[in-house]
């Protein structure tokens, strides 16, 4: 038989645990988490230096034609050009110039289809080329009828694949994306633009940061054989 002053003994422990466990669950509940990010890649002068270029070359037309100049001849010797429509889009403009000109006096259909190629890359240029590697997949070009005049590169559904984009980069991944161009003529008479070709483009894009991991890779190798 215990008296009841022991009973109190005995059992005041047991609550102070409980209530020491509940402090403990309270507390430990209301302490917040710190969320550590990773330091962003050490990079070397060359590659700092050729984020930096990239971003220059889609600032404005001026350095679009000199980086045009030394990495770019092709385009540098069409003029095509970048042309704004709001603060965030862009459109890009061949003009009708003795060395884009055939025979007939119209647009050459080389120049049309070559500069496919560098308006398509202007465009994602503009949004992921100084963090990503792109390269033309594939292209398929339809010529509806000749070009008598300056022809402009607009992206079907820009917006649409501005936002695909953006969703493949936050991925961190390898990725394709198509899009369409509707090329058209400039008409100085009607003051209108009339489609005279359709582009169908693929390219694929790669982080800078898994090609400079491949490379680390491939050079570990390489040493330990």
């Amino acid at each position: 038989m215990t008296t009841p002053s022991l009973e109190k003994k005995c059992n005041s422990p047991a609550r102070e645990s409980e209530s020491t466990t509940e402090a403990t669950d309270i507390g430990t509940s209301e302490v917040s988490i710190e969320v550590v990010q990773t330091p962003p890649e050490d990079l070397t002068f060359w590659e700092r230096s050729e984020a930096f270029l990239t971003r220059l070359s889609t600032k404005n037309n001026f350095w679009h034609r000199v980086c045009s100049l030394i990495w770019l001849p092709f385009a540098f010797r069409s003029g095509i050009s970048m042309r704004r429509i709001t603060h965030d889009r862009f459109t890009a403009v061949l003009p009708f110039k003795r060395s884009n000109r055939n025979f007939y006096n119209a647009m050459a259909g080389a120049a049309l289809l070559g500069n496919s190629e560098v308006a398509a890359g202007m465009f994602l240029f503009k949004h992921c080329g100084s963090d990503y590697a792109v390269v033309c997949k594939n292209m398929q070009y339809r010529f509806l009828r000749p070009c008598h005049g300056p022809a402009v590169y607009n992206v079907k559904d820009a917006e649409i694949v501005q936002n695909q984009l953006i969703e493949q980069m936050n991925t961190g991944k390898e990725f394709n994306i198509e899009f369409t161009l509707n090329i058209t003529q400039i008409i100085l008479k009607r003051e209108k633009e009339v489609r005279v070709g359709r582009c169908i483009i693929t390219f694929h894009c790669t982080p800078k940061s898994i090609i400079r991991e491949r490379f680390r890779r491939k050079n570990k190798q390489e040493a330990s054989e």
